[in-house]
């Protein structure tokens, strides 16, 4: 018996193009059914479940502030959008958010937490535990002790850390630390309760920490001769080489009120 003849290459070229169509009107018809299928009310979002750190934020008022960005149905959301407008929520430093089948969206929300005032007295911006400046309503934050920094932008957390380096060595005086200066020519400044300011100077931690020892360790004694307490403190200059300047309310042992040089020994009536 012999064996069946090859098909024709036109025949068969035929055959391969209709079978091709016919796979793509069968795809084209699946993604046509799964488009429809997606826009039917059984799947679009009735909820929106939020959680995570939520003391300083009502969920229903966050709900309430995010729902014009909540367009589409469950399958259609942009959840980039939706995450990009609970950021812009204020004490929000960032969310997740995931999809839960058939209609919710799932919110996980990490709250800002504020560990600084920023900029000058009386605004609404404030620094988080990361350095990052923010801003939100500050009159939550009334009954917390919190530092106020002030200096060039961008310079938040390094103000921030220097301020958590510096606070431990200022305890002995006994004073609460107000707010931390940074000018821009980089010299720092601490304030304590009641107004006092310490002129700290230029410099790294270490610099700064060991003029702070100096006059930590001597002020008991120089305000005692002058019959003076450690909160009766009003000024003092750490930028002295070998020791330090100071004023104390109702008492100047400071000649002039001149910022003193880097590398000037300080007076003898002057020395820590």
């Amino acid at each position: 018996m012999s064996a069946a003849a090859p098909l024709p290459i036109d025949v068969r070229l035929m055959n391969w193009t209709a079978a091709v169509l016919l796979l793509g009107c069968i795809a084209a018809f699946v993604l046509a059914l799964g488009h429809w299928a997606a826009r039917l009310p059984l799947f679009a979002l009735t909820h929106v479940s939020v959680d995570g750190e939520l003391s300083r934020v009502n969920p229903q008022l966050l709900r309430a502030e995010v729902a014009p960005s909540l367009t589409g149905n469950f399958f259609t959301t942009d959840l980039q959008a939706v995450r990009e407008a609970f950021e812009q929520v204020p004490w929000i430093q960032s969310v997740q958010v995931q999809r839960e089948f058939p209609h919710t969206l799932h919110v996980r929300v990490r709250q800002q937490q504020a560990a600084a005032y920023w900029g000058e007295a009386g605004g609404d911006t404030l620094v988080n535990r990361d350095g990052e400046v923010f801003q939100a309503d500050v009159g939550s934050l009334e009954d917390e002790h919190l530092v106020r920094l002030e200096g060039p932008a961008g310079a938040s957390a390094r103000m921030l850390a220097m301020f958590h380096r510096l606070a431990p060595a200022l305890q002995p005086l006994g004073l609460p630390f107000e707010a931390l200066l940074l000018s821009a020519h980089g010299s720092w400044r601490a304030v304590l309760a009641g107004g006092a300011a310490v002129e700290l100077g230029q410099g790294e931690a270490p610099e700064l920490l060991q003029r702070l020892q100096r006059l930590t360790g001597t002020l008991t004694q120089i305000a005692q001769r002058q019959g003076r307490r450690i909160d009766q403190l009003e000024y003092a200059d750490l930028r002295y080489a070998n020791g330090y300047a100071l004023r104390l309310k109702g008492v100047t042992t400071l000649s002039g009120e001149a910022p003193a040089p880097a590398r000037r020994a300080a007076p003898k009536n002057q020395r820590g």
